[in-house]
């Protein structure tokens, strides 16, 4: 019997993004590696934007990814852990995935030790210098009379507005060729301003849709977990290591790392 001794990481699938046949053909892809991952994974951190809209009425959750949710079921059932974080379009969960799935559900950072290594988790919105109107609408989106406010909005005007929407963000509008800011990274600049009061092994974010590796300093390295629309990229932690590995596809040949 396989040891279940890996944790997995991923973000930025977007389900529901770019036409229903894209969904569609991303969800049977993420189906695929989960179905590759069931018999060593001992956790699963989905590190936000799972979605690319999601909102919890007290009755009435989106309807699709039947097959994502399925395999999510089939694991946890297993006994693998899950988590779930809040990302800057899937940042109304509530407690549907915490009854269906157990899964645990993150709003902002998560730090823990695995293996013997300190991690810091988080999404990545809203993080570092800049995007400071993003910094103004999160705190608008979060609010709990902005939640109650779209709660009493029909399910089908209050998705429509959030899929119109959705068509004109960044993802909607991207080439996979993203420009690679490496060392200016508002991340990166994040991350470092952190290991001045506290040591972390490795810094996990996703949003920016980049994969890399960044070399920081003392032994830290930021991890950017990329996304499921070009790069089918994920991360996996074994024996204290992080890596990042890339699903039904070669690796970059231009590996993003900066010393």
């Amino acid at each position: 019997m396989t040891a279940r001794n890996k944790i997995y990481f991923a973000s930025d699938i977007h389900l529901g993004a770019l036409g229903y046949q894209s969904s569609r053909d991303r969800e049977a892809r993420i189906v695929r590696w989960l179905d590759s991952i069931k018999h060593d994974a001992h956790e699963l951190f989905l590190v936000g934007d799972v979605f690319d809209f999601w909102f919890e009425y007290k009755t009435v959750v989106p309807r699709g990814y039947i097959r994502f949710l399925g395999k999510l079921a089939e694991l946890v059932d297993s006994g693998i852990k899950l988590y779930l974080f809040k990302g800057n379009h899937d940042m109304w969960m509530f407690d549907y995935f915490v009854k269906e799935l157990n899964a645990t559900i993150i709003s902002d950072e998560l730090i823990l030790e695995r293996q013997g290594k300190k991690l810091y988790l988080h999404h990545g919105d809203g993080l570092g210098p800049g995007d400071n109107k993003y910094k103004m609408l999160k705190k608008i989106f979060r609010s709990p009379l902005c939640q109650w406010m779209f709660e009493r909005l029909h399910p089908n005007l209050g998705v429509g507005i959030a899929n119109r929407w959705s068509q004109h963000s960044r993802l909607a509008n991207a080439d996979g060729q993203e420009q690679k800011l490496f060392e200016n990274e508002w991340l990166v600049s994040f991350a470092r301003d952190v290991l001045k009061t506290a040591h972390y092994d490795y810094f996990i974010f996703g949003h920016r849709h980049i994969p890399m590796v960044i070399d920081l300093s003392a032994g830290s390295k930021y991890v950017n977990l990329g996304e499921w629309i070009f790069s089918n990229s994920y991360a996996v932690m074994q024996n204290g290591t992080v890596q990042l590995c890339y699903f039904e596809q070669e690796a970059p040949v231009v590996q993003n790392t900066v010393a």
